[in-house]
């Protein structure tokens, strides 16, 4: 059995760009995540409830680790105001050591510190 990925990059929209801002802010505030880049708006087509949507969003990327990531994705959850926001972790299979150790240390429960 292959052990999961240690740090991960998860990835959601929003519809706005102060909302993707203040997610984004709070997340690396909580330590859930060491940084976060914020797309320029980006057009979704996406099915939902029975119609074709069509809308701009800013997609917020996060980058964690796995042992981050489940209060990440409840920080995510109660943050956001969609009924069904998009959750993705991604792995990260390689990285710099400084820039993986970096995440690491920034993610750090306030307790480890």
């Amino acid at each position: 059995m292959t052990a999961p990925p240690e740090w991960l990059t998860v990835l959601t929209t929003i519809d706005s760009e102060d909302k993707a801002h203040a997610l984004a802010q709070g997340a690396v505030e909580a330590r859930l995540a060491a940084c976060a880049q914020i797309s320029a708006p980006v057009t979704s087509v996406y099915r939902w409830q029975d119609a074709i949507e069509t809308s701009e969003e800013w997609q917020v990327q996060l980058k964690t680790t796995s042992v981050r990531y489940e209060e990440l994705e409840k920080y995510i959850e109660r943050e956001h105001d969609y009924e069904t926001p998009e959750i993705i972790a991604i792995p990260v299979v390689r990285g710099s050591t400084r820039y993986l150790g970096w995440v690491t240390a920034e993610t750090a429960p306030e307790t480890a510190l």
